[in-house]
C-alpha cells in the first residue's frame, strides 16, 4: 500500500490509485467513528468484515441489474472499484423508526413505518451531514432532477433486495444509507451506486430478539461490535467462523 498514490482518506476507508485508468483501490480500515468523528476507536477485523459483506451485497445487486462501482475484491481488505464523481448526498431509506427519525418525530424506536421513507442528507462532515429537502438539492445543483429520480428508484430497489436478503438470514432491515457517483460510459453520463453497504451503513436487528447487529453497538456503547458484524457475515453465508482475529490476520494486503 505504501507504494500507491493515496487519492482520499475517509473515516472508514482509504482510496488509492488503481492499476488501470478509471479504477481505484478501496481499502477498508478498522477505524470506527460516530457523531461526526467525535467518538473514535479501532476495532480489529471490522474492515475485513465490511469488505466481505459489502462485496456480497454489491454482487447480489449487480445480478439484478443495479449498476455499482464494484469490480472485484482484491484481498481481505481491498476492492477494485470504478472511479466516479461522488454526488454530495446521502440517500437514507427507513423501514422502521430508529435513530434520528425517532428523536425528530417522537416515534417509538422499533415501530414499523407506514411505508419506506426516503430522506436526503448533504455530505458535509463539518456541518454534521444536515438533512435537506429535494428543493435544496435542485436549488444548489447538487444533483439534476433526472439523477434524483434514478437515485430514489435505485434506493427503493435496493431496499427490496436487502429486505429479502436479510429476512432470509433472520435479520430485520431497519434503515440504511446509500451514496452514488457519476461515471461516463462513452459519451453518456450515468449514476451508479458507490461507497459500501455493510453494518456500518445499515441498521440491522435480529428478527426475534431485536438485538442490534450494526454500528449502533459502537454508537451506544453496547460492546461486541466486530462479533455482531461477524454474525451478520455468518448468517449471510459469507464466513464460516466468528473468529474475527484469525480472519484479520489473513488479510493478504499488498
Amino acid at each position: 500500500m505504501s507504494r500507491r498514490k493515496k487519492i482520499y482518506e475517509g473515516k472508514a476507508k482509504i482510496l488509492y490509485e488503481g492499476p488501470e485508468p478509471g479504477t481505484l483501490v478501496q481499502y477498508f480500515k478498522d477505524d470506527a467513528t460516530a457523531f461526526n468523528g467525535e467518538k473514535h476507536a479501532t476495532l480489529e477485523g471490522k474492515g475485513v468484515l465490511n469488505n466481505r459483506i459489502s462485496e456480497h451485497i454489491m454482487l447480489g445487486l449487480q445480478r439484478i441489474g443495479i449498476p455499482t462501482h464494484f469490480i472485484k475484491r482484491l484481498n481481505m481488505r481491498e476492492q477494485l472499484i470504478r472511479q466516479c464523481e461522488i454526488i454530495p448526498l446521502e440517500i437514507v431509506v427507513r423501514n422502521v423508526a430508529a435513530g434520528s427519525i425517532s428523536k425528530r418525530l417522537g416515534i417509538e424506536e422499533g415501530q414499523a413505518l407506514p411505508r419506506p421513507i426516503v430522506e436526503y442528507y448533504f455530505k458535509k462532515d463539518e456541518l454534521g451531514d444536515p438533512m435537506i429537502s429535494e428543493e435544496h438539492i435542485n436549488a444548489f445543483g447538487w444533483a439534476a432532477p433526472h439523477e434524483m429520480d434514478e437515485m430514489v428508484t435505485c434506493a427503493l430497489r435496493v431496499n427490496d433486495f436487502l429486505s429479502g436478503l436479510f429476512t432470509g438470514a433472520g435479520i430485520r432491515l431497519i434503515d440504511f444509507k446509500l451514496e452514488f457517483g457519476r461515471v461516463f460510459d462513452g459519451e453518456m453520463q450515468r449514476v451508479i451506486l458507490a461507497d459500501e453497504i455493510s453494518p456500518d451503513s445499515c441498521r440491522l436487528w435480529d428478527m426475534e430478539s431485536n438485538e442490534k447487529l450494526d454500528k449502533d453497538r459502537f454508537r451506544r456503547d453496547l460492546g461486541n461490535v466486530t462479533e455482531a458484524y461477524a454474525e451478520v457475515a455468518r448468517r449471510l453465508g459469507i464466513m464460516r467462523q466468528n473468529n474475527v482475529v484469525a480472519v484479520a490476520n489473513d488479510e493478504g494486503s499488498s
